[in-house]
């Protein structure tokens, strides 16, 4: 038997060893070769290959149609991205089989991934998958068959305007118990940008005002969002990621949050641009509220694969970039200081020194651009106006100069 003869058949992709999961990018080419190890020689027919990826999904739903009648409606759908077939090892044209010799054959293959595809998915009602298969043609005997998946991992550049922009949202919920008033609950939030990749971490700006009767407690949490969809009806599915607490916030009272960090774990990318599966993820802040429903502020996100270029804030606010490097501008006085004598100013080499604007040395490179405008603001107020009658007249003590001398 074949299968006797056969000690291994074996599909090996360029760039993996053994089973370790390789992934490709939509446009990239993909090879490897088929293995195979006889221990005696062996008649075959044909080797032939096929490399496929899909998406796939499938979920039902149990509906009532009276009292006491139920039925069970099934719904699935399926969208095809790769499909590619390649013969290794033909027959020979007059219809005899080939004889290979027992030891080690390999055979090469190498096929074309298309520009547009989605990345690789496992969900609870669908998966987008990609394989490539192999099948083993014996006169008189049953096809041998070996399979290899691999992953595909579609790019999401986060260095772009749209994902660099900043994301703000703000609510309030109005907390009642039995028709009665107990005050208000606001909160406002916000993000630097939309994308970012996992290992990052998110920091959140946010203010919490409780104006209830009673303490409520704020969290944050990151929420992946799975949507299936077929024959027009839409299955979604719910996760928390991960997610941190505040801490509780009293009566009456005000909790700001300046950049509180959040995380981000190894998840897989956003799919947005499958037509039968999405995968979404967004920022939820909400305030627990005792004796009500939470108050949820939601903020989209996009989980990408390219992390944020070095240069790539720069698009975004720079002065939410600077804010935190210019407190020392909180140092100068609301009152200006009175101004020095008009002589000490225009011959002290010192006091024409402290009128330069700073060195940069000094500064320690937190001051570029537009920014260097805040060094040239004035602590002294300005020189009285000019005026023909003398503040300063001569005393009557001082003799009078004669000007024919």
């Amino acid at each position: 038997m074949i299968f006797e003869r056969l000690k291994r058949f074996v599909i090996v992709l360029e760039g993996t060893e053994g089973d370790d999961p390789v992934a490709f990018s939509p446009g990239q080419a993909v090879s490897g070769r088929v293995v195979l190890e006889l221990a005696a020689a062996t008649r075959l027919g044909a080797l032939r290959l096929r490399a496929m990826g899909a998406a796939r999904v499938h979920w039902t739903e149990s509906r009532s149609a009276g009292s006491s009648t139920a039925y069970t409606q099934s719904y699935s759908d399926q969208v095809e991205f790769l499909s590619h077939r390649d013969t290794l090892l033909a027959p020979p044209d007059n219809g005899e089989v080939t004889v290979l010799q027992a030891g080690r054959h390999e055979f090469p293959f190498t096929f074309q991934l298309p520009e547009t595809l989605a990345t690789s998915f496992e969900g609870k009602h669908g998966s987008v998958r990609y394989w490539v298969k192999a099948k083993l043609h014996r006169p008189w005997s049953t096809v041998k068959k070996v399979k290899k998946e691999f992953t595909v991992i579609e790019p999401i550049d986060i260095n772009t305007p749209a994902l660099l922009a900043p994301q703000a949202g703000a609510k309030e919920k109005l907390a009642r118990a039995w028709y009665c008033n107990r005050g208000q609950v606001s909160v406002t939030a916000k993000i630097d940008r939309k994308g970012y990749t996992p290992g990052e971490v998110i920091p959140i700006f946010a203010e919490i005002d409780n104006c209830t009767s009673r303490a409520v407690v704020p969290k944050a949490a990151i929420i992946q969002t799975q949507t299936f969809i077929a024959r027009g009806t839409k299955k979604q599915k719910k996760s928390v990621v991960t997610s941190i607490v505040g801490d509780s916030i009293a009566a009456g009272k005000r909790e700001v949050w300046h950049g509180r960090a959040l995380k981000i774990p190894p998840v897989g990318p956003s799919i947005l641009q499958c037509r039968i599966i999405q995968v979404e993820y967004s920022l939820k802040v909400c305030v627990d509220i005792p004796g009500t429903s939470k108050l949820l502020l939601e903020l989209p996100l996009v989980i990408g694969t390219i992390p944020l270029h070095p240069f790539g804030s720069r698009t975004s606010s720079v002065s939410s970039q600077y804010s935190i490097n210019l407190d020392w501008l909180s140092t100068i006085p609301e009152q200006p200081e009175a101004p020095p004598e008009y002589s000490a100013v225009v011959s002290s080499p010192e006091a024409e020194q402290s009128l330069a604007p700073p060195c940069r040395s000094e500064l320690g490179g937190i001051l570029e651009g537009p920014f260097f405008a805040y060094i040239q603001e004035f602590r002294f107020r300005p020189p009285p106006l000019y005026s023909e009658i003398d503040p300063n007249p001569p005393s009557d003590n001082i003799r009078p100069r004669c000007m024919t001398c």
